[in-house]
């Protein structure tokens, strides 16, 4: 066995059993993937996938667990290239941060910059996409970090680890009537005030609108979505331009930057909620991605954070 066998497996569970998109990541060809995996079940004595006629529908149950000990190999053999990466080019090398348009555009320009002038040799890339887009990306390697709100944390496999706490914000126009409640008014603001105006608001998928829906229906109030996003900045707009009143992330309001708009704080109606950043369980990381996480929160120092990565799973 070798690990060009470990990969076309790996690879193969990746690509969702598909041996032809698992050969074109590999760039290999499809019939030196088969062969080898077979080759690789015979020197094992088990079968790792389940077959109907040539085509792969699954893991067998040994190998569900073989799939599990080349997970566990495959990542201390990138652990190496990493320690070798750390000791012999310190501040160099790349760095890939897997984050939510929120997270992109209203906290991470809070810590780049700084980062950028303590490590000029590190090569930085943002991934943008959904909360469960990103969690696959860290899983599969294509990102070091992600940060986003949602899913993070219930993901097998990812260190989740508190970045941000926030709530949502109520964003509107200077001269509409919610303006005028007092600040013991505006504090105990209800979802039936919330439902007297159109509402512009996140798409479903993005940065707690489930809950802003669960907290409605548990009242058993249909509020009138009028417009969804997936950028607050698009909701502020559309907000500026009298859609509506706009429900968007505390983290994405600014009142010095936000001059048009006036935002009331509303976690008593929807709760309070955490940004995490994650990585892969048992990862080896770059010194410059300890110091950016310390960056992110000053509680995150590389104590913890190893603790945490070293720290055994529960069993599912």
């Amino acid at each position: 066995m070798n690990l060009q066998q470990f990969r076309f497996v790996r690879e193969t569970i990746r690509r969702n059993y598909n041996l032809t998109e698992a050969a074109r990541s590999l760039y290999t060809s499809q019939p030196g993937v088969s062969k080898s995996i077979i080759e690789f079940e015979e020197e094992l004595g088990v079968k790792i996938f389940e077959r109907h006629g040539k085509r792969i529908k699954g893991l067998t149950k040994p190998g569900a667990v073989v799939a599990q000990v080349i997970e566990r190999i495959m990542r201390e053999v990138d652990n190496l290239k990493k320690v070798s990466d750390e000791f012999a080019q310190k501040d160099e090398g790349g760095l890939v941060i897997g984050c939510t348009h929120a997270q992109a555009r209203y906290l991470l320009p809070k810590v780049i910059p700084a980062f950028r002038a303590r490590f000029p040799k590190v090569r930085m890339s943002l991934a943008e996409g959904n909360p469960p887009t990103l969690a696959q990306m860290v899983l599969h390697e294509q990102a070091d970090l992600a940060i986003a709100t949602e899913s993070l944390a219930h993901t097998p496999g990812l260190v989740a680890l508190p970045v941000v706490s926030w709530e949502h914000v109520v964003v509107v126009k200077p001269d509409h009537p919610l303006t005028e409640l007092t600040s013991s008014q505006a504090r105990n603001l209800t979802l039936e005030q919330l439902a007297q105006y159109p509402i512009v608001t996140y798409d479903r998928q993005f940065s707690g609108r489930r809950v802003i829906d669960e907290v409605f229906e548990s009242r058993h109030i249909t509020p009138d979505i009028v417009l969804e996003a997936i950028d607050a900045d698009v909701i502020k707009t559309y907000v500026d331009v009298g859609l509506g009143i706009g429900i968007i992330a505390g983290i994405a309001y600014d009142p010095r930057r936000d001059k048009g708009l006036v935002g009331i704080p509303v976690g008593h109606l929807f709760g309070t909620h955490v940004t995490r950043v994650a990585m892969k369980q048992g990862v080896f990381l770059r010194d410059y991605v300890y110091a950016l996480l310390e960056m992110l929160a000053p509680e995150l120092t590389r104590e913890v954070v190893q603790q945490a990565l070293e720290k055994t799973p529960a069993p599912e």
